[in-house]
C-alpha cells in the first residue's frame, strides 16, 4: 500500500502551475492535474485575442496542460464548471457593476471556483487526492499550530490578496510551492524542466482582450449624465459599467485646467460624479461580508490594510463586529472603490482577514 499523499495540482496552462506540477513530480510525489473548464461561448468574445482567464483561448490552454501531464506521466482531468462560473463569477461581476460598484472577479473565482467547486466536483467524480497545490505566490505558515496565510516572499508577485477568504480547513490541505520564489526563479525552473510554457507571457486580463462590454449585453446599460459635485451636468457617459472610482482617462469632460476623476457612481440615477483629485482621498471605509482569520482576535486591532491588489498596505485601525468592518487609515488613501476587497495584514505579512468595501469615509 502506497502511503505517499496524492497532490492535485490546479493547472491553467501557464508557467506557474506547470512548474508546480513538474516540481512535485520531480520530488517523487504522486501528482494529478486538474483544470476547470469555464468557457462555453455564451458570451461573445472576439477570437484571436491574447489569453485571459475567460475566453476562447481555453482550448489551447487545456491542450498545453494535456501535453504537460503526458510528458510528466501523470493523470489529467478536466472538469466542466462553466455553469458554476457563470453564476459565481460572471453574474456577480455583472451585477456588481450594474450597482455602481467595482467587483473583484479574481477573489470570487479563487474562493468559490478554484478552491471550491473544482475540488468538490473532482471528489464527486471519484478523483482521489489528499492535498491541493497551485501556482499562487503566497505562503502558508504552520508554526503556530494552525495554518495561516502569509504574503509571498516576493512582494511584487504576492497574491495573498486574492486568497484572504480561504478557510483554515482549506489552507490545511493546500500548498503554494512558489511562495518562496520570484517570478524569475520560477521561469528558470521551467527552463530547467524543459517546459514548453517557460517563455509564455502571463495572462493579465479577466476577459480576453480586456473588453468587458460583452458581459453586459442585454443588461439595459444606458447612457446618462456626468455631473460635478454640485450636480451640474458636464457631459454624457456611455453606461456606468464602463467607469470606476479614480478613473481619469476616457471620461471625456473637463471643467478648467485641472483634471477630473470619477469620484462616485450613482447607479440609482444612472450618473457619474466627477471631481478633482483631492476629492478621491478618504479617511477610511466601511466594509461588509468581513472575515477574520483568527476568530479569537479582539474586535478592534491595528493592521496594515490593502484596498486593491496593487495597493501598498497602509497602517490602519480595524474594527470588525458581526461581519461588518470599519477601517480608519492613519493617512488618507486615494480611490477607495466600493465592491473591491480590502485585506488586513500584520507587520509580518500574515493575513488577518478582510471584507468587501461598501462606502468610503470622508471627514
Amino acid at each position: 500500500m502506497n502511503d505517499t499523499p496524492v497532490y492535485a495540482v490546479g493547472l491553467s496552462g501557464g508557467v506557474d502551475s506547470s512548474v508546480v506540477a513538474a516540481l512535485l513530480a520531480s520530488r517523487g510525489q504522486r501528482v494529478i492535474g486538474l483544470t476547470m473548464k469555464i468557457w462555453n461561448g455564451a458570451i461573445r468574445v472576439q477570437e484571436d485575442l491574447k489569453h485571459a482567464c475567460y475566453g476562447p483561448g481555453e482550448e489551447e490552454d487545456i491542450a498545453a496542460c494535456e501535453r504537460l501531464c503526458s510528458s510528466l506521466g501523470i493523470p489529467y482531468h478536466v472538469l466542466d464548471l462553466a455553469d458554476d462560473y457563470q453564476e459565481a463569477v460572471l453574474n456577480y461581476f455583472r451585477d456588481e457593476y450594474l450597482r455602481g460598484r467595482t467587483p473583484n472577479p479574481c477573489v470570487a473565482c479563487n474562493h468559490t471556483m478554484k478552491f471550491g467547486f473544482l475540488l468538490s466536483r473532482a471528489r464527486e467524480a471519484g478523483i482521489g487526492f489528499d492535498r491541493f497545490a497551485t501556482g499562487h505566490y503566497a505562503r502558508i505558515d504552520l508554526s503556530s499550530g494552525r495554518p495561516r496565510l502569509r504574503m509571498a516572499l516576493d512582494a511584487a508577485k504576492d497574491q495573498s490578496y486574492f486568497l484572504y477568504r480561504l478557510a483554515p480547513a482549506t489552507l490545511s490541505m493546500t500548498e503554494f510551492p512558489l511562495g518562496e520564489l520570484t517570478k524569475a526563479e520560477t521561469r528558470d525552473l521551467a527552463r530547467s524542466f524543459g517546459l514548453e510554457v517557460s517563455e509564455k507571457p502571463e495572462s493579465q486580463d479577466f476577459i480576453a482582450g480586456g473588453d468587458y462590454g460583452p458581459v453586459f449585453e442585454g443588461s439595459g446599460v444606458e447612457p446618462g449624465d456626468i455631473v460635478d459635485d454640485e450636480g451640474q451636468v458636464l457631459g454624457q457617459h456611455r453606461g456606468i459599467v464602463h467607469y470606476t472610482i479614480g478613473q481619469r482617462r476616457g471620461i471625456g469632460v473637463s471643467a478648467g485646467p485641472e483634471a477630473l476623476y470619477v469620484t462616485a457612481i450613482d447607479a440609482g440615477r444612472n450618473r457619474i460624479v466627477v471631481s478633482k483629485n483631492a476629492s478621491l482621498f478618504a479617511d477610511g471605509f466601511e466594509a461588509g461580508d468581513a472575515v477574520l482569520a483568527d476568530l479569537s482576535r479582539d474586535s478592534s486591532f491595528a493592521a496594515f490594510v490593502r484596498i486593491r491588489q496593487n495597493h501598498k498596505p497602509v497602517p490602519s485601525t480595524v474594527t470588525v463586529i458581526d461581519g461588518a468592518a470599519r477601517v480608519e487609515f492613519d493617512i488618507p488613501q486615494r480611490a477607495v472603490a466600493p465592491g473591491q476587497s480590502a485585506v488586513f495584514y500584520d507587520a509580518d505579512g500574515f493575513v488577518l482577514g478582510g471584507g468587501i468595501i461598501d462606502r468610503a469615509i470622508h471627514s
